[in-house]
């Protein structure tokens, strides 16, 4: 199934959304006290990628076979991703 992801950070929050074309799950979570006000903003989002995902597939609202489009609102955040860095 097809399912596109939206995500979201700020300096104290994150959120994201999950949608199929039948359903919209929305989330979001304060940033713990590690990380509220110290982390800048374009972290925050990579933050809230990250944990939209892992929590997409722990409540299997992301499945195997899944194809996931995710969308960034930041240039940058794209640029970084398609890049590819050998380690």
């Amino acid at each position: 199934m097809e399912r596109i992801l939206y995500s979201d950070g700020d300096l104290r929050k994150i959120s994201w959304i999950i949608q199929t074309s039948q359903t919209v799950i929305s989330q979001n979570r304060k940033h713990t006290e590690n990380y509220k006000d110290k982390i800048t903003k374009i972290q925050s989002k990579y933050v809230a990628l990250h944990v939209a995902l892992f929590w997409g597939i722990g409540t299997f609202n992301i499945k195997n076979k899944d194809s996931i489009k995710i969308k960034l609102d930041k240039k940058i955040m794209y640029q970084q991703l398609k890049t590819q860095i050998s380690i």
